[in-house]
Protein backbone atom coordinates (compact mmCIF):
# COMPACT_ATOMS: atom_id res chain seq x y z
CA UNK A 1 0.00 0.00 0.00
CA UNK A 2 1.56 3.81 -0.82
CA UNK A 3 1.41 6.46 1.41
CA UNK A 4 1.60 8.72 -1.61
CA UNK A 5 -1.78 11.07 -2.65
CA UNK A 6 -3.70 9.27 -5.47
CA UNK A 7 -2.47 9.66 -9.05
CA UNK A 8 -5.50 9.74 -12.16
CA UNK A 9 -5.87 6.10 -13.90
CA UNK A 10 -2.89 5.67 -16.39
CA UNK A 11 -4.33 6.14 -19.85
CA UNK A 12 -4.96 3.31 -21.85
CA UNK A 13 -1.70 2.90 -24.04
CA UNK A 14 -2.16 2.77 -27.91
CA UNK A 15 -2.41 -0.81 -28.62
CA UNK A 16 -2.53 -2.65 -32.42
CA UNK A 17 -6.02 -3.38 -33.26
CA UNK A 18 -7.76 -6.32 -32.81
CA UNK A 19 -7.83 -7.29 -36.71
CA UNK A 20 -4.11 -6.73 -36.67
CA UNK A 21 -3.11 -8.87 -33.34
CA UNK A 22 -2.43 -12.26 -33.79
CA UNK A 23 -4.95 -14.81 -32.48
CA UNK A 24 -5.49 -15.46 -28.87
CA UNK A 25 -3.78 -17.75 -27.50
CA UNK A 26 -5.07 -20.72 -24.49
CA UNK A 27 -2.84 -18.35 -21.98
CA UNK A 28 -4.31 -14.91 -22.99
CA UNK A 29 -7.28 -16.40 -23.59
CA UNK A 30 -7.52 -17.64 -20.01
CA UNK A 31 -6.00 -14.31 -18.26
CA UNK A 32 -8.78 -12.17 -20.29
CA UNK A 33 -11.55 -14.58 -18.89
CA UNK A 34 -10.28 -14.49 -15.39
CA UNK A 35 -10.25 -10.64 -15.85
CA UNK A 36 -14.17 -11.16 -17.41
CA UNK A 37 -14.97 -13.19 -14.62
CA UNK A 38 -13.75 -10.62 -11.91
CA UNK A 39 -16.07 -7.94 -13.58
CA UNK A 40 -18.90 -10.48 -14.46
CA UNK A 41 -20.65 -9.74 -11.30
CA UNK A 42 -23.01 -6.60 -10.33
CA UNK A 43 -21.37 -5.57 -7.03
CA UNK A 44 -17.86 -5.05 -8.70
CA UNK A 45 -18.91 -3.34 -11.33
CA UNK A 46 -20.87 -0.64 -9.39
CA UNK A 47 -17.78 -0.49 -7.11
CA UNK A 48 -15.46 0.05 -10.09
CA UNK A 49 -18.37 2.68 -11.19
CA UNK A 50 -18.49 4.42 -7.95
CA UNK A 51 -14.76 4.88 -7.33
CA UNK A 52 -14.67 6.02 -11.07
CA UNK A 53 -17.25 8.59 -9.98
CA UNK A 54 -14.70 9.93 -6.67
CA UNK A 55 -11.38 9.11 -8.47
CA UNK A 56 -10.94 7.27 -4.58
CA UNK A 57 -13.21 5.82 -2.22
CA UNK A 58 -12.79 4.55 1.51
CA UNK A 59 -14.69 0.93 2.10
CA UNK A 60 -17.25 2.66 4.66
CA UNK A 61 -18.23 5.57 1.43
CA UNK A 62 -18.58 2.63 -1.00
CA UNK A 63 -20.63 0.61 1.29
CA UNK A 64 -22.85 3.55 1.93
CA UNK A 65 -23.27 4.11 -1.48
CA UNK A 66 -24.00 0.86 -2.45
CA UNK A 67 -26.28 0.43 0.16
CA UNK A 68 -24.03 -2.75 1.91
CA UNK A 69 -21.83 -4.10 4.85
CA UNK A 70 -18.84 -2.46 4.78
CA UNK A 71 -17.35 -6.22 5.10
CA UNK A 72 -19.09 -7.64 1.38
CA UNK A 73 -17.70 -4.65 0.18
CA UNK A 74 -14.47 -4.94 1.64
CA UNK A 75 -14.87 -8.76 0.62
CA UNK A 76 -15.49 -7.46 -3.39
CA UNK A 77 -12.40 -4.83 -3.60
CA UNK A 78 -10.19 -7.75 -2.14
CA UNK A 79 -10.91 -9.30 -5.74
CA UNK A 80 -10.47 -6.16 -7.81
CA UNK A 81 -7.26 -5.75 -6.10
CA UNK A 82 -6.34 -9.69 -6.54
CA UNK A 83 -6.60 -8.87 -10.42
CA UNK A 84 -5.08 -5.40 -10.17
CA UNK A 85 -8.11 -3.25 -10.95
CA UNK A 86 -7.94 -1.31 -8.20
CA UNK A 87 -5.06 -0.28 -5.62
CA UNK A 88 -4.58 1.08 -2.66
CA UNK A 89 -3.36 3.92 -0.32
CA UNK A 90 -3.79 3.95 3.71
CA UNK A 91 -4.60 7.44 5.25
CA UNK A 92 -4.34 6.83 9.31
CA UNK A 93 -7.35 4.01 9.89
CA UNK A 94 -8.77 4.58 6.32
CA UNK A 95 -7.54 2.47 3.24
CA UNK A 96 -8.64 4.23 -0.39
CA UNK A 97 -9.59 2.72 -3.12
CA UNK A 98 -8.61 3.89 -6.56
CA UNK A 99 -8.80 2.66 -10.55
CA UNK A 100 -5.09 1.96 -11.82
CA UNK A 101 -5.62 1.62 -15.16
CA UNK A 102 -8.77 3.87 -17.72
CA UNK A 103 -8.77 0.72 -19.41
CA UNK A 104 -10.94 -0.76 -16.88
CA UNK A 105 -13.08 2.77 -16.67
CA UNK A 106 -13.18 2.33 -21.16
CA UNK A 107 -14.74 -1.17 -20.41
CA UNK A 108 -17.43 -0.18 -18.14
CA UNK A 109 -18.12 2.84 -20.32
CA UNK A 110 -18.12 0.57 -23.85
CA UNK A 111 -20.66 -1.50 -21.69
CA UNK A 112 -22.73 0.68 -20.81
CA UNK A 113 -22.69 2.22 -24.19
CA UNK A 114 -23.48 -0.95 -25.90
CA UNK A 115 -26.55 -1.62 -23.56
CA UNK A 116 -27.92 2.19 -24.30
CA UNK A 117 -27.73 1.64 -27.88
CA UNK A 118 -29.23 -1.90 -27.81
CA UNK A 119 -32.30 -0.73 -26.06
CA UNK A 120 -32.16 2.10 -28.76
CA UNK A 121 -32.22 -0.23 -31.67
CA UNK A 122 -35.15 -2.14 -29.39
CA UNK A 123 -37.24 0.24 -29.04
CA UNK A 124 -37.18 1.77 -32.41
CA UNK A 125 -37.47 -1.81 -34.04
CA UNK A 126 -40.55 -1.84 -31.73
CA UNK A 127 -38.76 -5.49 -30.74
CA UNK A 128 -36.07 -6.67 -28.55
CA UNK A 129 -32.63 -7.32 -30.05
Amino acid sequence: MSEDAPSAPEPCPVKASLQQRPLLGCEQALQVEALFDVLANDTRLRLIHAIARQNEACVNDLAEALEMKPQAVSNQLQRLLDQGIVATRRQGNYIFYRIVDRCVMILLEHGLCLIEENAKRAKSSGGTV
